[in-house]
This record gives structure tokens, sequence and C-alpha cells, in this order.
């Protein structure tokens, strides 16, 4: 048996929409459950819960504490089964989404967590500049390069089926044998949607540090969902926010470790800013020359290192803090 935990807040419209798309999941051959967690939500959430309670093998759970790991781990107490699959309130599975991760688990016993495929929903034809994102190279690592994973949360389409680093494995389709959480192991509510301004990467911090331990992932890129991407997404304010908070995010997973206040103040006054002075001339360099994929990149960059000061800065206080 397998149990999929879904958090959610203020989407009952999208809610019923997704899960309808439920409906006509396939269940895999040991069956399964849907836990969906209502996460402090004030719009009709409940009811559209209560009109799908003889639908699907469902079960809901309330979590007051306003933050998407907050329900996550919520979540994880009505879990069964050997292994404990995440999607979020607005990716839409296919059919054989189940089966397929099933599938994966079973043959691979030697890995321990997995990553479907996210393809994206538009809910509006992109404009023409969005190509600038999902055609953008990725470099193949945690880094500041604008592509589609970071701004969209969406899979790179040519990733093979195989093994991966965890932190590949996307949020919104991920998959973990449940002796992980049976150990006590939580994701941190610290990161991750909590209101309008976190750091992107709820489940980063844990993946980097499952892998730190030796669990190992693995791509499966015929289980699919898809996750719909909003109108006001499809506007450069938007994205160059999110870089702000995919900066952020990356910082934190990246400084998860016993590093003092001090030294991160250091990071946030001396390391960093030489980093936003070479995107400023890079920005500035497109500018002039009237090159406006280039001064998007360069813009996108510029804010992901903002993102990353403003980081330090927050890690710093917490720390002094403690």
């Amino acid at each position: 048996m397998l149990t999929v935990v879904v958090p959610t807040r203020n989407r009952a419209h999208m809610l019923a929409d997704v899960l309808e798309a439920y409906c006509q999941v396939q269940s895999p051959p040991s069956g399964w459950k849907l836990v969906v967690v209502d996460n402090g939500s004030t719009d009709p959430t409940a009811e559209v819960l209560a009109s799908f309670a003889n639908r699907l093998p469902l079960q809901s759970v309330a979590e007051p504490r306003i933050g998407q790991n907050f329900a996550r781990n919520a979540g994880l107490a009505l879990a069964e089964g050997d292994l404990t699959v995440f999607a979020d309130d607005d990716t839409f599975p296919h059919a054989d989404w189940l089966v397929e991760l099933r599938k994966a688990a079973d043959s691979r016993p030697e890995f321990s967590l997995f990553g479907g495929a996210v393809a994206p929903r538009w809910e509006a034809p992109p404009p023409p500049w969005v190509r600038w994102v999902v055609e953008a190279p990725s470099t193949g690592g945690r880094n500041s390069e604008v592509r589609a994973g970071p701004v969209y949360s969406i899979t790179d389409p040519a990733l093979a089926e195989g093994p991966i680093p965890p932190w590949l494995v996307f949020g919104g389709n991920m998959a973990f044998r449940s002796g992980i959480f049976q150990s006590g192991i939580r994701f941190d509510p610290a990161i991750g949607p909590r209101g309008s301004s976190y750091p992107i990467g709820g489940e980063t911090i844990l993946l980097i540090e499952l892998g730190r331990q030796g669990h190992k992932a693995w791509h499966v890129p015929r289980a699919i969902v898809e996750h719909f991407i909003r109108k006001e997404q499809l506007a450069k304010s938007w994205v160059l926010a999110r870089a702000i908070r995919f900066g952020r995010g990356q910082y934190r997973a990246a400084h998860t470790g016993n590093a003092g206040s001090a030294e991160l103040r250091r990071s946030a006054l001396l390391h960093l800013p030489p980093r936003l002075l070479a995107v400023a001339l890079l920005m500035l360099a497109a500018g002039v020359t009237f090159r406006p994929q280039a001064f998007f990149r360069a813009r996108w960059r510029f804010n992901f290192f903002w993102g990353q000061v403003l980081e330090a800065q927050n890690l710093a206080r917490e720390r002094e803090s403690r």
C-alpha cells in the first residue's frame, strides 16, 4: 500500500478539479489512500473534501499552523504503507501516475527516493519571452541559472529514467520509502511556502540530508503530474520575484550545518556582494547593447544572489536568538 499526502490552503476551486483528476487515477496493485491536509483554509475547502469522501480513498486532517512543511508533517500521521508520496494541490496526476511510482519502487529496492516528472499545464498561452525560461539550458547543478525547474517547478523533459541527485526530486511529485519517516525524520517547517515571502525549496533540505545519509534517488519519467501555471505567473515581475525566493532557499539549504552567525554575516557582507556587482555589470552590458534575453537572465541572477544576501542575514539572526 502507499499513501499520497497533499497539503492545501485556500484553493477550494482548484482542489475540486485536482480531486476530480484523482478519481481517474489507477490503483496500484497494493492499493492506496489519499491524505489531504487543510492548512488553515478560510474558503470552502472543507466542503470540497466532503464532496469527494465517497469517491476517493480519502482522509483529511487540519493543520492550523501555516506552512507547507507543517502540513506535510501533519499528513504523515495518517500515512500507511511502505511508500509515501507527496503532491501539491495544483498538480494534476496522470491516470497511471501511482502505478508507475509503485513499479519503480518495487523494482529498485536499493533506492529510497523517487521523483516523477512534472509537466506544465498553462492557464493561458505563455508569452514568447517565457521560452527564455523553459528553453534555458540547465548547467546540471544547484546554481543560479534561470531555468524552468526553479521558476515553474517543472522537470526537464530530457531527464532520462535512472539515478539522479536527491535534490532533483521535485516537491510536487516525490515518493519516499515510509521507513524514512517512521524513523522520526520530518520536513523542516522553517522553509517552503508559508505566506507571501518565503525561501523556495521546502523539501530540498530534507532531500540533501537524506542524500548525505546514503539514500539514493531514482527518476521515474512515466510517473507524470501536470503543474498548473497561473496567468499571473506569466509576468516577468513574478518570475524575478521568485528568483529572490529561490536564492533564499538555496542559501538556506547550503548552510544547514553549524555555521555561526558571524560567518553568515561575513558571507552576506563580503562574499556575496562581489557576485552582485559582477552580475550588475552584465545587466548593464546587456542593457546598453539591447539584448533583452541576456538582460533578463542577468537580472534573474542578480535577484538570486540578492536572495542569498537576505537569507544569510535571516539565518544569522535566527542563530543569534538561540
